[in-house]
């Protein structure tokens, strides 16, 4: 086991930060919450200002919880009205994970048109039929599949993970970059506009999946993806009445309102979107 204590002026919440969306490879289990990244399994739990956990050293930790960055400096940036003053105050340490691009990317792809919990059956399909077992003590998984493991696959196969109409998308992506290991450098590299039109060069990436993976997966803090709950509480507290607005004019307002860590907002606005959000 491993364990270190948090910053008492670096808030951070492990529950909200799994349970808000991002992650889809997290189950919570009394006090544990249990997970795989890559090929890493990780148990962590919190208590107070401790965190404990096994599976990984301490820097993957900081590192994929984005222990490191100064949140409350983030969240002085965004704090521009009542209605995100609410959310930092209800939600205040979540954190967006840093995951890894591939993982992200498919794990993107596979969300498109579902709900949370079909998202996590399809990728926990896909990682038993294509990853690899993991059994670190009493604990038992599977990998997550490399860009080599689905590239090699049949359509087939992909598609009895229940994964439908997304099949020959991944299968299609994973033989693009399984041909271009590069491909996370260049995204990484190039400006905002560039890389989201680069990420939806590949099959089954349109504008939110790309602004999900450029936030979650390359850590750019400006992407908004605007999903439904996003866009109902935009069209509510930060449009005037009968604005049009589409999905490019949403995501562009947004940043523009929000600033360069627009990503965050956007995060801690999903989280308070039921009681923000009025139905319509």
């Amino acid at each position: 086991m491993f364990s270190l204590t948090l910053s008492a002026d670096q808030p951070f919440n492990l529950d909200k930060t799994l349970s808000c969306g991002q992650v889809f490879r997290w189950a919570e289990s009394g006090e544990w919450w249990t997970g795989i990244v890559g090929d890493r399994l990780i148990r962590i739990q919190q208590d107070g200002d401790r965190l404990t956990w096994d599976g990984v050293d301490e820097s993957f930790i900081s590192h994929y919880f984005s222990l490191d960055l100064d949140l409350p400096g983030v969240l002085s940036e965004i704090d521009r009205d009542p209605v995100i003053h609410r959310a930092i105050e209800e939600c205040r340490g979540l954190r967006i994970i840093r995951q890894p691009p591939w993982e992200c990317l498919i794990s993107y792809i596979i969300a498109t048109f579902t709900n949370i919990p079909s998202i996590k059956r399809r990728i926990s399909l896909l990682c038993r039929e294509f990853g690899n077992e993991i059994s670190p003590g009493d604990e038992t998984g599977f990998s997550f599949p490399t860009p080599e493991d689905l590239a090699g696959a049949e359509e087939c196969q992909v598609r009895a993970c229940s994964l439908g109409y997304r099949s020959p998308f991944l299968c299609q992506v994973a033989q693009a970059i399984d041909r271009d290991p590069g491909w996370a450098g260049t995204i990484r590299n190039l400006p905002y506009e560039e890389a989201r039109t680069e990420l939806m060069h590949y099959r089954g990436v349109g504008r939110k999946v790309a602004d999900c993976v450029l936030l979650f997966g390359f850590g750019r803090l400006e992407a908004v993806p605007v999903d439904v709950w996003i866009e109902r509480i935009l069209r509510q507290h930060y449009l005037e009445p009968g604005e049009k607005a589409n999905y490019e004019y949403l995501r562009r307002s947004a940043q523009g309102y929000f600033g360069p860590y627009a990503g965050y907002a956007q995060e801690y606005l999903f989280c308070m979107r039921d009681a923000i959000a009025k139905k319509e």
